[in-house]
């Protein structure tokens, strides 16, 4: 625009002054009609030219002042994701940064069982609302025991039994915001769970039995129950403990001191059970609860894991294996290399470092 008004050396409101002066002088004396007629039109077109350059310089002013403002608005704004149509709260994009519980999950028959009657369970729910739950997740291991089918039928009538109870006695109330006294607390709900499932396994699978070894994951904490000799670890700080006791004969007899550790491993009794899933209707449940520091790993399995592989070189898998998937497969595999005696299931949560 300023270029344009240099060129002419006049707004457009004096090139119309202009015209209007030159009309009035050259229409009465009208001493050459084609030169005043020349001027006018020289004057229109001037007119016109600087009115679209008034136009142009009005739009790209206009353009000007809304990239500002879109600028200005992108400063104090979270950028808008792909495919997202309206901006994002500071405080929604928060949420979904959360870092979460992450898990890995395998199973498998082995080299030398026909059928795998271990069972396992894995679920891990979050919810982002004003509330604020926190994270839930439940993890099952289950060895069966029995004859050839019996051994499946009980551990999966038992993962199937504890995962209803779970997720109907705690995670829906959690959900509907029952009170707390109107619901059992987490370990209370994972014995009584556990005696449903007993129960269940002695009338419809009188023949079979199994282990179980259970966590639910509350926020920050870790709610086990457990029976049999599958078993749970926490690997903290490169450090990898035993949660839960084996309620077998021979560790039994460790104990007591009739045995040693050693022995235990080739004692022909090394199998029996002295308390499972199916055995009796008096069920006597292990529990424990433990706080989840961050960055751990804790490791569920059956003992056709930890039977065939020794604790060093199972920490030394889960650290150095770069997903906790990751960590399952390999250990399934080297358990396999191992002979592959027995059936084997693994699962593997990772805490995350922060909440």
């Amino acid at each position: 625009m300023n270029i344009i008004r240099r060129i002419f050396g006049q707004s457009s409101e004096e090139l119309k002054s202009a015209q209007t002066e030159t009309n009035v002088t050259t229409t009465p004396e009208a001493p050459n009609s084609d030169v005043a007629t020349q001027n006018t039109e020289e004057l229109k077109q001037a007119e016109s030219t600087i009115e679209d350059a008034d136009t142009d310089e009005l739009n790209i002013a206009s353009a000007e002042k809304i990239e500002d403002t879109t600028e200005e608005f992108d400063k104090d704004k979270t950028p808008i994701p792909s495919g997202v149509t309206r901006p994002l709260s500071q405080n929604t994009v928060a949420h979904q940064q959360h870092v979460s519980l992450s898990y890995g999950l395998a199973s498998d028959v082995g080299m030398v069982r026909e059928n795998n009657q271990d069972a396992c369970f894995a679920i891990q729910l979050r919810s982002v609302t004003v509330d604020d739950r926190p994270d839930f997740g439940f993890f099952i291991v289950a060895d069966g025991m029995g004859g050839h089918h019996d051994g499946e039928k009980a551990s999966a009538l038992t993962v199937e039994t504890l995962a209803a109870e779970m997720l109907e006695n705690i995670y829906v109330p959690m959900l509907k915001q029952f009170d707390d006294s109107d619901r059992p607390t987490v370990v209370e709900a994972l014995v009584a769970a556990a005696e449903k499932a007993n129960l269940e396994v002695i009338k419809k699978v009188p023949d079979g039995g199994t282990t179980l070894t259970s966590v639910a994951v509350v926020g920050n904490f870790a709610y086990l129950a457990h029976v049999g000799d599958s078993r749970a670890y926490l690997i903290n700080n490169g450090e990898m403990e035993q949660l839960t006791r084996d309620h077998s004969l021979v560790q039994r007899l460790i104990e007591l001191n009739q045995l040693t550790p050693e022995e235990a491993e080739h004692h022909p009794q090394k199998n029996v059970l002295y308390r499972a899933i199916g055995q009796s209707e008096n069920l006597e449940v292990e529990r424990l609860i433990r706080p989840l520091p961050p960055g751990a790993q804790m490791l569920l399995c059956s003992d056709g894991l930890w039977g065939l592989i020794d604790d060093d070189t199972m920490k030394k898998i889960i650290l150095e294996a770069p997903t906790p998937q990751d960590a399952c497969d390999k250990l399934v595999a080297l358990a396999n290399t191992n002979g592959g005696t027995d059936n084997i299931t693994v699962i593997i949560l990772q805490i995350p470092s922060s909440k």
